[in-house]
């Protein structure tokens, strides 16, 4: 385990905590980890070694710091508009940094996978699917947003973050976008409508009062906007019984779907 700095991209250098096995070969797995509003990304790798070294696999967990990301807007939300609501450059969005980062770990350790899978809670959940949303050529195998505070809904009508709007995502790439995997993943204890860290604004309260019903809420309009593109939704909701908003007791549930 150990940092290392990633600065080949067009944003701020960002840390990096890593586990590896002690052998990579060309088919090592890579998962890459989001944290949450805690931007803790160390404890967020640790929460996966245990599982990564049973498994043989890297995990990165890339730290998107409040200094050089401040807020939703520059984390969560990808950094897609500037502060007054303008489209940003896409190659400056934070989510841009992460294809460039698995191709530098790659070249790094010699494994030679094509794909990643990705794992996101709370607000790394929030980054993870809109990520699958707004970079459509991204090279992910499967993404798990696990317990996200509120969703950008897969809707071309309401401008982003709200839906996609006014973004360069089309019809077809949000029709592309929903038949990727995606596991929408939800502690059915997850339910305090007074959580100190659950997001209230009007935006997200018309999606439910707590992050289990904004869950559904969200696979719901992906429901939705399937059958208004007429194509085979591939993503899914899943559930982990007794677990509240807690990182590692949903770490418990998706091992065992994040490569499955």
């Amino acid at each position: 385990m150990g940092t290392f700095t990633f600065a080949n991209w067009a944003g701020p250098a960002i840390p990096v905590h890593y586990y590896r096995p002690a052998t990579v070969t060309a088919t090592t797995p890579v998962l890459l980890v989001f944290h949450g509003t805690s931007r803790t990304a160390g404890s967020y790798r640790d929460a996966w070694v245990d599982a990564a070294t049973a498994g043989h696999y890297i995990v990165l967990a890339p730290e998107f710091s409040e200094q050089d990301f401040p807020e939703s807007l520059a984390y969560q939300e990808g950094h897609v508009l500037d502060a007054a609501g303008q489209l940003r450059p896409r190659e400056q969005w934070s989510f841009a940094a992460i294809e460039p980062l698995f191709d530098a770990v790659r070249t790094a350790t010699g494994t030679q996978v094509s794909r990643y899978a990705m794992y996101g809670h709370s607000g790394g959940a929030q980054f993870v699917h809109r990520f699958l949303m707004l970079m459509p050529e991204a090279r992910y195998s499967r993404a798990i947003a696990a317990n996200a505070g509120w969703y950008t809904l897969p809707q071309m009508s309401r401008a982003y973050p709200v839906g996609l709007g006014a973004t360069p995502v089309t019809r077809d790439d949000l029709a592309a976008a929903l038949r990727k995997r995606l596991i929408i993943l939800l502690g059915t204890e997850d339910t305090d409508p007074n959580d100190p860290t659950l997001p209230t604004s009007s935006v997200a309260m018309e999606q439910g009062p707590n992050r289990l019903e904004r869950g559904r809420y969200f696979f719901a309009r992906a429901q939705e906007a399937a059958a208004d593109q007429s194509v085979s939704l591939v993503w899914r909701i899943e559930y982990v019984q007794g677990v509240g908003h807690d990182n590692r007791g949903m770490v418990a549930a998706a091992k065992d779907l994040v490569w499955n």
